[in-house]
């Protein structure tokens, strides 16, 4: 007896909800859903089981997109995806790991759903026009044209600079050493003048800034100045988040947040900081990210 198709091709199934909604909880939901509807489907009717099932969860993370934008209203500082603990394998597909970065995922928050979801399926998934057609109700004209839109969009807010793994884990291993140890210009050294630093406590974690925080010596000086005033101690350890070099931040042992980059000459150019408590649920067993 063969598996289902639908756990076949489950990873896959995620990783197109997740990319979507920037949450793997409501990408689990996508795919709870996904399976009801998929249980009452004739088999006999279906001649290409991946693509009939990448057009169901697309339809469902449209649904789930449309409700999490009115919910996003009421979120109290800044909204960041949800993290996911991956393993260093991820970052051997190149694409893919691009794709899933928080900084990309963030970049995607700025589409409209139908936008978003053409983009993901075309650039990062090579579905052909016609198969996205049938999953967003449009018509393969009308794809291409979004397409275009979608991919034009993401290239003005997010430039692709290609850098080597190496120099990625090398600068990640700067910064924290410099936050373990406090040191002030260690800290400032590795970050770009013009850096900026964006945290996501979603109302919930005291010391977490509403605001973008904007400066290598602001934000320098208000890490450090954060981490003295804890009662308790605090440890920045290395870790793998959806497919780059990461920082697991813990409070006196305990996962107190994610801390994610972007790096550019050498430097930290962006500091992507989850500590909303809700959204570190994936962070202690590597999620299965495949295209």
């Amino acid at each position: 007896m063969t598996d289902d198709p639908f756990v076949t091709h489950r990873g896959l199934l995620f990783t197109v909800a997740y990319e979507m909604l920037g949450s793997a909880a409501d990408a689990e939901d996508v795919l709870q859903e996904s399976w009801l509807r998929w249980d009452q489907v004739d088999r006999s009717e279906v001649r290409d089981e991946r693509a009939y099932l990448v057009r169901i969860v697309t339809r469902q993370a449209l649904n789930q997109l449309r409700t999490m934008s009115r919910r996003r209203e009421s979120y109290v500082g800044e909204w960041l995806p949800e993290p996911l603990l991956t393993s260093p394998d991820v970052a051997e597909d190149v694409e893919l790991a691009e794709s899933v970065s928080i900084a990309m995922l963030t970049v995607l928050e700025t589409l409209g759903p139908t936008e978003r979801a053409v983009f993901v399926l075309r650039e990062v998934f090579d579905v052909p026009y016609d198969e996205i057609a049938a999953a967003v109700d449009k018509s393969p004209a009308a794809v291409r044209q979004i397409a275009h839109r979608a991919k034009d969009h993401v290239a003005a807010r997010r430039p692709r600079v290609t850098v080597e793994r190496a120099e990625q884990e090398a600068v990640v291993a700067r910064f924290l050493a410099a936050v373990n140890s406090g040191d002030l210009q260690g800290l400032m050294d590795v970050l770009a003048p013009d850096v900026v630093s964006v945290a996501d406590g979603g109302g919930l974690v005291k010391g977490a800034a509403l605001r973008p925080i904007h400066g290598a010596d602001k934000i320098a000086r208000y890490l450090l100045g954060g981490l003295a005033k804890l009662a308790v101690p605090f440890e920045a350890v290395p870790t793998w988040v959806n497919g780059h070099p990461a920082i697991r931040g813990e409070v006196d042992g305990e996962l107190a947040g994610a801390i994610c980059f972007e790096v550019e000459g050498g430097r930290i150019t962006r500091i992507f900081s989850i500590a909303n408590p809700n959204k570190l649920g994936r962070m202690d067993e590597a999620a299965e990210l495949v295209r």
